[in-house]
């Protein structure tokens, strides 16, 4: 027997039971394992037992939390109201650089927003239709009785709030042996919540009804992440802004519309300003990020999801896209920290935090063109990233300013810089004062 064959029977012993074992002693096992050191475990004890417990609630075989910076987005007036947007992530320029353009169209112009439709849906898969016609007849006769029972059996509590499912409509696909796939759209209106369960609950109950009324076996019951039914968009205006930038930003925008290389960055960039959001209230941005990308792709080539043109002496941009998100239910209102983030916005219903959300992408979409077709993204973005730099490079806290101040320089004379950078400069300031750095880690006792 092989060494990794020894590994692999080790693992897989160590692994049976895991999710009914406690916290200290998946510790131990993973100990044993080697994927876990005495460092890492005392790491992990550092959190507290209330927050253990909540991630028990949450996930299977809880070993503790991974934190994300959290921070506020300043500025933000959306619709007239004013905002302190909490952010959660790690990338050092976006919520500076949010915050920054924010005060931009605060002072030039004003941001406005809306959600058009208020649906998600449901997807009832037939793979191979034995009479697609007559399912057709047959769904159309008994669209509104279906509905009903729906309704009565699995969605009252939505009805009772005014949603609730409110329609079908079907589709017809072809295979690739020839044949034909029908799809069945089962519309809901979440009211409040993001709607995945109910929606999935809702097709799963219509199975066996649709199975007895057409005669067809339904094959797949689940939601569908790209929501064209309820769609969120965002304005800005700007004006008093200089023409050529206008032109610019116009420019960097169609180059975004029409290639896709440009628009998966341009979008990652939109996305930088609604994920953090998404993170910090508990909403599932894997969720959003698949309806968004799958939204830029609605017309067969993948496309921005921003637009921005110079309208007579205004600049006018718009986000349009699906934003599907909760503000009852799941994490948003059993964690503490979304509690809080959205208390923080004073948000009432998911479609006020859909617009929030759409507005924020769009104002991080005008910071990034802005800085990509002037200053270029290097000098922005790296000057926010010399303090990530400075502490990877083993600075302590009282060696920050003179590092930083240095890197600063050398980055205005070259417009790069890097980690080796940033270690050979402290380096020749340790030297002045008989300390050393090695590969980025200090070789004196910390301060």
């Amino acid at each position: 027997m092989t060494n990794e064959d020894r590994v692999f029977e080790k693992n897989k012993e160590l692994f049976k039971g895991f999710s009914k074992l406690n916290r200290e002693e998946r510790f131990e096992r993973l100990k044993e394992m080697g994927a876990l050191t005495p460092e890492d475990i005392r790491l992990l004890q550092t959190q507290t037992k209330e927050d253990v417990q909540l991630a028990e609630k949450f996930i299977e075989n809880v070993i503790g939390y991974y934190q994300m910076p959290i921070g506020v987005a300043a500025n933000f007036v959306i619709d007239g109201k004013s905002y302190a947007i909490p952010m959660a992530v790690e990338e050092t320029s976006i919520i500076a650089a949010a915050s920054k353009t924010a005060k931009w169209v605060r002072e030039a112009g004003e941001i406005t927003t809306e959600v058009i439709g208020n649906e998600v849906i449901g997807q009832m898969q037939i793979e191979k239709v034995k009479d697609f016609n007559h399912l057709e007849e047959v769904l159309n006769k008994n669209e509104a009785l279906l509905v009903e029972r729906a309704n009565a059996e699995v969605a009252s509590g939505l009805v009772r709030r005014g949603g609730g499912v409110t329609r079908l409509s079907l589709r017809k696909l072809s295979r690739p042996d020839g044949g034909v796939m029908a799809v069945i759209h089962v519309y809901v209106d979440p009211c409040d919540a993001m709607g995945a369960n109910i929606v999935n609950q809702v097709v799963e109950f219509l199975r066996p009804e649709v199975e007895e009324l057409t005669d067809e076996e339904v094959t797949m019951c689940i939601l569908s992440n790209l929501v064209d039914t309820k769609i969120t968009r965002a304005t800005v205006r700007l004006r008093g802004v200089e023409p050529s930038l206008m032109d610019k930003i116009q420019e960097g925008s169609i180059f975004a519309e029409e290639d896709p290389y440009r628009a998966a960055t341009n979008n990652k960039g939109v996305l930088n300003g609604i994920d953090p959001i998404l993170l910090a209230t508990g909403n599932d941005w894997r969720a959003v990020e698949a309806g968004v990308h799958a939204y830029a792709a609605k017309d067969g080539q993948y496309r921005s999801i921003t637009k921005w043109r110079r309208e007579g002496d205004e600049l006018v941009g718009v986000f349009e896209a699906p934003i599907i998100v909760g503000v009852v239910g799941g994490v948003t209102r059993l964690h503490p920290m979304s509690r809080m983030s959205l208390r923080m916005m004073g948000v009432e219903s998911s479609g006020e935090l859909s617009r929030i959300c759409a507005a924020v992408g769009l104002v991080q979409n005008l910071g990034a063109i802005r800085a990509l077709k002037t200053v270029g993204i290097i000098e922005g973005h790296m000057r926010l990233h010399i303090k990530n730099l400075s502490l990877s490079a083993g600075a302590h806290e009282r060696e920050m300013p003179a590092l930083q101040k240095k890197l600063e320089e050398l980055l205005a004379m070259t417009n790069r810089i890097t980690l080796s950078n940033a270690v050979d400069i402290l380096r020749e300031l340790r030297d002045r004062n008989g300390n050393k750095v090695n590969g980025g880690i200090s070789q004196h006792a910390e301060s």
